[in-house]
């Protein structure tokens, strides 16, 4: 319904017991009404009201004639209705949308630095520090030793972590979709970061095998792989409970949460400044396969991290791709064990495949 406007004389008209009964609705508007000073006579004229005869109206209007000062009624509640979302929008591609960052490029260099910096100098303190308290790694058992690796890991985290929330914590109130790790709506249909961990993870998988096929098909015969991280986990593989939780807590939890927070939560939105989001999606997926130091395995590495990337860039919510890398690192240990334990040999498989 479009807004009625009236034009009256504010002095005779509003004070009559005739427009109070004639217009009860307009009565309540005459705070809200604005004055416009405006030299002239002008007859009035009505653009629409709603409800009301307008014969009878005519007839009480009819003979009168407005002096200077004359008052514009209108629906202020009209204005305040949030207009609706275009079709085709940003709004109805998420994915397409950028983060709203607080920070310049020198905290993001400051921030990388620092998070390097933090693993190079813990790892270092670590190695250091385990002989002053009595610890020889050489002459520690294997659970043991799947222990202390744990530890070490979980150190590195905690202070890569560290790094990073205390150079952003001094951009405070930061957007509610930077550094988000929330539970709920695990299956919305938009944003759900559960449903989209299983959508990016099937997706990941598929286009990992099709990399490896067509690199197989490009180059004649099986890819040149690296599987020297796998070879040095043998050991710890299947071999007791505390060995495999110990690595299923590395690489189920700890290293998801620190890469994905570092590439996706903080580099890949702070690149979204400047650049589309899927060009950020593709630079994080490069530098994340790079930081691998795997060079063999750098096409499946991207393949994967491209669809972490757009796996976020949907729900916005760090849960996904973190849920995403969880499940593929682990679903490796776990298939791993499961062969150890059937009898095969790891080593020999994972020789042949490279």
């Amino acid at each position: 319904m479009a807004p009625f406007l009236l034009l009256h004389r504010w002095s005779s008209i509003t004070s009559s017991p005739l427009f109070t009964n004639v217009f009860p609705k307009l009565s309540p508007l005459r705070a809200n009404g604005f004055l416009l000073p405006k030299d002239g006579v002008f007859p009035v004229r009505l653009f629409a009201f709603p409800n009301s005869n307008r014969s009878s109206i005519q007839r009480i209007l009819d003979g009168r004639r407005i002096g200077t000062p004359f008052i514009c009624f209108h629906d202020a509640r009209e204005n305040s209705q949030p207009s609706s979302p275009q079709k085709g929008s940003a709004v109805d591609w998420p994915i397409l949308e950028r983060w709203d960052v607080p920070w310049q490029w020198q905290t993001i260099m400051l921030t990388m630095f620092a998070c390097g910096l933090s693993i190079a100098l813990t790892e270092l303190v670590e190695a250091s520090a385990l002989p002053y308290v009595g610890i020889q790694v050489a002459e520690l058992s294997l659970d043991e030793k799947a222990e202390v690796l744990f530890a070490g890991q979980f150190t590195v985290t905690a202070v890569v972590l560290g790094v990073i929330y205390g150079i952003t914590n001094t951009f405070q109130p930061l957007p509610t979709d930077i550094f988000r790790y929330d539970l709920k709506e695990p299956f919305n249909l938009r944003n759900g970061w559960l449903l989209w961990a299983g959508i990016g993870l099937s997706g990941a998988v598929i286009a990992v095998a099709l990399t490896g096929f067509a690199l197989s098909f490009f180059k004649g015969g099986n890819p040149e792989r690296e599987t020297d991280a796998l070879v040095r986990l043998l050991p710890l593989i299947g071999s007791s409970n505390i060995r495999t939780a110990c690595l299923l807590g590395i690489t189920g939890v700890l290293a998801p949460l620190l890469e994905e927070t570092v590439f996706r939560g903080f580099l890949m939105v702070s690149m979204t400044k400047w650049l589309p989001t899927p060009v950020c999606v593709v630079i994080t997926a490069a530098l994340f396969a790079l930081a691998h130091l795997t060079p063999g395995e750098f096409p499946q590495l991207f393949v994967l991290g491209t669809a972490l990337g757009f796996s976020y860039a949907q729900t916005r919510n760090l849960l996904t791709p973190i849920t995403i890398h969880s499940f593929w690192n682990s679903g490796v240990i776990l298939l791993l064990t499961f062969l150890q334990v059937q009898g095969y040999d790891i080593r020999e498989l994972l020789q042949a495949s490279s």
